[in-house]
């Protein structure tokens, strides 16, 4: 879409906000031009003495009343234009806020966060300034130039007005000049600006990692190269916006020179008045703001067609997992997998199978354990449950359904899911804990909080349940993350629990309390399943299936006794960890 007609589009929609500013614009254009008309009649009133003091206080009166006005509605249009030109900026993020919800990890691989916020903040403001400044300044502009210069031919002498215009043609050419240079320039400014953005983001997550490796000074070097280049392209892009101002000084300081030339001669024969020459002379000035008018409406719309050209790709972009589901509610039923065959990559260009002719069923209120080597694919069949990854053959499953035919939304109200990397809000623990059920009471809560066994933690903390954790949960250690984590997996009541090595950075003693608690969840909730992925084996001892992947395939399958009995990979693993954990111990 091109910025006309998005523009276009948002005037139609808001075309009463823009019709009462044209409309004050153009008492501001009438108030505007009967003033100097009003100062060449006082000034030949003068000069043939018929001005009396009476005559002259009311000319004074009328000057200021009208200066007054024209205030008072340049206020309102400002006021009326841009709450509805913001309208855009809203509606512009809101639409880029809900395709990013709607991506799928798969988008988030090939994007960089700090371009992303760039695009939301800079980019976006471009574009609502081109909808908003850029668009009353030319018509503001085009009314008073056109009105002007009527006045100027008509109601003064078309002589001058002919002679005043024939340095404007040169002024045309070096505007279209300048905004072509000044298209690139932003264009430029606002990557450079990304880039910046984007170290920042990445250095102020990576605070910590750069500390431990001493690698500060590095990146202090690096944000200054980048933060020197955004300031040179937008240096660049000023340079260009600046060389308005000397085409329309010199534009006009020789369309002053010929006034004058032909205007002093116009006097001297008689055909012209000093009054009507101070008129022509004062209207001359007012052409001052449409010629800036023209540089500065060139200068925003580049910069949004800068901003657009940016943009409109996010906004374009295909989601990553299509939501094409009707079904707005999951059933009761066992969870299939059949064949499922999944892998890394775009069209043409796939990797080798995550997960290779996958097979597996869970049913209602039933326990599966995933386990095997790391990379062979055990976060990748959550991925697929939770349809972040579409297969590429095979068949997935739930209550019948197929899980394409869920809507994304019902699929994932149905799912709790703590991944390896527990994610923390900057909010206190409680609302975290409750982030799925926002209602929750604080007992609901608290109960969550005992079943994760992160409880007596808590009551440490100077406030509790109300102690904020910081951004990403930085105030909290790696396990208390976790288990809050799982608290709110729990709280949210969900038909499937997913765990994606959820107890990684527990010890084992709260790792065994945590799932006593599931199971005695279990038994409390009969139609609640869990898939527990862990690279730790007693996670699963209890499980009613495990399932060892590796290399994406399925190499043992049963239960504990069963995978030990088989003395494959399961039960060598097994005996290697038991011995571990026996060391651990003395």
């Amino acid at each position: 879409m091109s910025l006309s007609r998005l523009i276009g589009g948002f005037v139609r929609r808001h075309w009463q906000s823009y019709a009462s500013s044209a409309a004050m614009l153009v008492g501001v254009a009438i108030c505007t031009v009967l003033i100097p008309r009003k100062v060449g009649a006082m000034v030949d009133a003068l000069a043939a003495n018929r001005l009396g003091q009476h005559d002259l206080l009311l000319g004074i009166a009328e000057l200021v009343a009208l200066g007054v006005a024209i205030y008072v509605l340049r206020v309102c249009w400002r006021i009326r234009l841009y709450s509805a030109a913001y309208n855009l900026g809203v509606e512009l993020r809101t639409r880029l806020y809900a395709r990013l919800a709607a991506q799928g990890p798969a988008f988030y691989q090939r994007q960089r966060t700090g371009d992303l916020m760039a695009l939301a903040t800079n980019d976006i403001d471009a574009i609502e300034m081109a909808a908003g400044e850029a668009l009353l300044a030319a018509f503001d502009g085009t009314l008073t130039l056109v009105m002007v210069l009527g006045i100027m031919m008509l109601g003064v002498d078309w002589r001058l007005t002919l002679v005043a215009l024939l340095p404007f043609p040169l002024m045309g050419l070096a505007f279209w000049y300048i905004s072509t240079h000044i298209h690139t320039a932003e264009g430029d400014a606002l990557k450079r600006f990304s880039a910046l953005n984007d170290h920042v983001q990445e250095s102020l997550s990576g605070v910590r990692t750069l500390r431990a490796l001493g690698l500060e000074g590095r990146s202090a070097n690096q944000f200054g190269e980048l933060a020197g280049n955004a300031a040179q392209a937008s240096l660049t892009a000023q340079k260009w916006e600046a060389a308005y101002e000397p085409a329309v000084g010199l534009t006009l300081t020789a369309a002053t020179g010929l006034t004058l030339g032909l205007g002093g001669y116009l006097v001297w024969q008689n055909e012209l008045t000093v009054g009507a020459l101070t008129s022509f002379t004062m209207y001359l000035g007012q052409l001052i703001w449409p010629m800036f008018a023209a540089g500065w409406v060139l200068t925003l719309i580049e910069r949004g067609r800068a901003g657009l050209a940016r943009l409109q790709p996010l906004l374009d972009a295909p989601l990553s997992v299509e939501d094409t589901g009707t079904v707005e509610q999951v059933g009761q039923g066992p969870l299939v997998l059949d064949k499922v065959t999944f892998a890394y990559g775009g069209q043409g260009n796939l990797q080798p199978p995550a997960l290779d002719g996958v097979s597996l069923r869970l049913e209602p209120g039933q326990t599966l354990g995933l386990v095997g080597p790391t990379g062979s694919g055990k976060s990748t069949l959550l991925r697929v449950l939770l349809r972040q990854a579409t297969p590429q053959s095979g068949r997935a499953e739930w209550a019948g359904q197929a899980l394409d035919a869920y809507r994304l939304s019902a699929l994932r109200s149905a799912t709790s899911w703590v991944p390896q990397e527990s994610f923390l809000f900057s909010a206190t623990i409680a609302e975290n804990i409750a982030l799925a059920r926002p209602g929750a009471s604080r007992a609901e809560v608290i109960a969550a909080a005992q079943m994760a066994d992160i409880h007596d933690d808590i009551l440490r903390f100077p406030h509790g349940y109300d102690t904020p954790v910081g951004e990403k949960g930085i105030t909290l250690s790696g396990g208390q993350r976790q288990r809050v984590a799982i608290a709110r997996s729990l709280l949210a009541e969900s038909r499937l629990l997913l765990l994606d090595d959820a107890l990684s950075a527990v010890d084992t003693g709260t790792e065994t309390r945590i799932l006593e608690h599931l199971a005695e969840l279990r038994q409390a909730q009969p139609g609640r399943a869990a898939i527990i992925a862990s690279h730790r084996l007693s996670a699963v001892v209890a499980a009613d299936h495990i399932v060892v992947l590796k290399a994406g395939r399925v190499v043992e399958a049963g239960t504990h006794d069963q995978l030990l009995a088989l003395d494959g990979w399961y039960a060598s693993q097994w005996r290697y960890q038991q011995l571990e954990a026996s060391l651990d111990a003395i």
